[in-house]
């Protein structure tokens, strides 16, 4: 491995001077915390491509037979590196995206009615070479591998020149940005206002009868622009306006996926495991008292803390397939974070993983994260493909990195825009539960959805 740091470069301004790169991929925290937003990555230009389309995996665009969680494990078992302390976590490996329709690669589950958009059900691309940065001691550094040479003096040969060139490419001056998004025609839901309350009021009617306890119900926005928009100039604004600790900008040709996600999915540093499910949220206000009230009302609301302890039960029950014997604790309960328009319950899971398991094994364990199905999974996973009507694809999967050493963090992928060419595409939603009001689960939905309305109206006024 060869290390190179380099003066404090703004992330943002990073990514501009990589915009016309290969497979650009942005994992950032735009929420800058000591804890759960230190740490962000820029890389490009892969080494290989994984993808999986329909269930069939592929490298580098040839069909790999087998299972596709199964043949991920075999890829990465080539890049074996170890791990330095000294360094922000991810040091190289895969990074992307898993999406939430991966689930039928897992259990016999409906397809929905509709497609989507037509992306991939994964993309991960390897990365030799990575930009890292520490927030908290503002500090960057290049890490180059030298994967994917075998040899160990070829390995360091390449190792050194992928670091150069990467140094290279930052003193170019950045791209110019666009100030504006292009025309874009009016947001179209595939529910109406009455459709989205009577499908809650019909999944409040599931679990009233027994047939489940809980389900996260979303709905899906799109639209066409006149041109296609610019996606960082698009994604700075969304940063700017909803900055999240587990946001991303992936970039994959005329696709972009751009997260301001403030959900952490799976994490995996050594043996530990940390899992953190947000469930219960309510609209912040401008009035300082008012917002400290809304606050007060969610920690005190008996609807959203059951909503909550609910999945972290089921999220207990997954990391328990996984983690040794008595390890898996809660160590946080409904614990509070507020975020630019919403405050939200978060509950932090923790485990220690068994010694025959890996960053793999964890992810078939427990995908998709409990917070995005409901409880039971698999029955909540039925209604969702039935009552949704549409694949979520991206939305409500995981986007972040396995490193070449076997760490791991990943965030749900909520917040989520998906961009191709000129069609933008995003989901908002919620848990349902026996307590859920229909009318005030869709006023939920909308102020989730705020953020991503307004980044996309672009100018000053979008800025906060």
């Amino acid at each position: 491995m060869h290390v190179i740091e380099l003066p404090w470069i703004e992330p943002t301004t990073a990514m501009r001077c990589l915009a016309d790169r290969p497979h650009l991929t942005f994992l950032d925290s735009a929420a800058k915390d000591a804890v759960l937003g230190r740490y962000s990555y820029l890389t490009c230009d892969p080494f290989s491509t994984y993808a999986i389309e329909d269930g069939q995996a592929s490298y580098n665009g040839e069909p790999l037979d087998g299972d596709p969680w199964d043949v991920l494990r075999a890829l990465l078992s080539n890049y074996r590196q170890q791990h330095r302390r000294d360094l922000p976590p991810f040091q190289g490996g895969v990074a992307g995206f898993l999406s939430y329709d991966l689930n039928t690669t897992l259990e016999q589950l409906p397809s929905p009615a509709a497609r989507g958009q037509g992306f991939p059900q994964s993309i991960l691309n390897f990365y030799d070479v990575v930009l890292a940065y520490d927030h908290s001691d503002k500090r960057c550094w290049i890490v180059s591998t030298g994967w994917p040479e075998q040899d160990a003096t070829r390995r360091s040969r390449r190792a050194r020149q992928r670091a150069d060139e990467l140094a290279a490419l930052l003193t170019f001056a950045p791209l110019q940005q666009s100030c504006c998004p292009t025309t874009a025609s009016s947001w179209q839901s595939n529910f109406s206002r009455d459709a989205y309350v009577a499908t809650v009021q019909r999944v409040i009617d599931l679990i009233l009868a027994g047939d489940i306890f809980q389900a996260n119900i979303a709905q899906r926005f799109s639209t066409r622009f006149s041109s296609p928009p610019d996606p960082l100039a698009f994604y700075s604004r969304l940063r700017l306006l909803n900055p999240a600790p587990f946001a991303a900008l992936l970039r994959y040709g005329t696709r972009t996926i751009a997260s301001s996600s403030p959900e952490r999915f799976l994490k995996l540093d050594g043996r530990y495991v940390e899992t953190r499910p947000i469930k219960g949220t309510i609209r912040r206000s401008a009035d300082p008292q008012d917002d400290r009230r809304r606050a007060d009302l969610l920690l005190a609301s008996e609807k959203d803390r059951a909503e909550n302890v609910m999945i972290v039960d089921l999220l207990r029950n997954d990391l328990s397939r996984v983690c040794t014997a008595h390890s898996v604790e809660v160590p946080v309960l409904c614990g509070l974070e507020s975020y630019a328009s919403v405050h939200h319950l978060v509950s932090v899971v923790s485990g220690k993983l068994a010694e025959d398991y890996d960053a793999i094994s964890l992810l078939r364990a427990c995908f998709p994260g409990g917070s995005v199905t409901g409880a039971p999974k698999v029955r909540s996973m039925e209604i969702i493909a039935d009552v949704e009507r549409i694949a979520r694809e991206v939305y409500c999967g995981a986007i972040g990195f396995i490193c070449f050493s076997g760490r791991m963090d990943t965030n749900i992928a909520i917040r989520t825009v998906t961009i191709d060419d000129d069609l933008a595409v995003f989901h908002a939603g919620g848990g349902i539960t026996a307590m859920s009001d229909p009318s005030t689960e869709y006023e939920e939905t909308l102020a989730k959805a705020q953020r991503i309305f307004d980044a996309f109206r672009g100018g000053a006024d979008a800025l906060p």
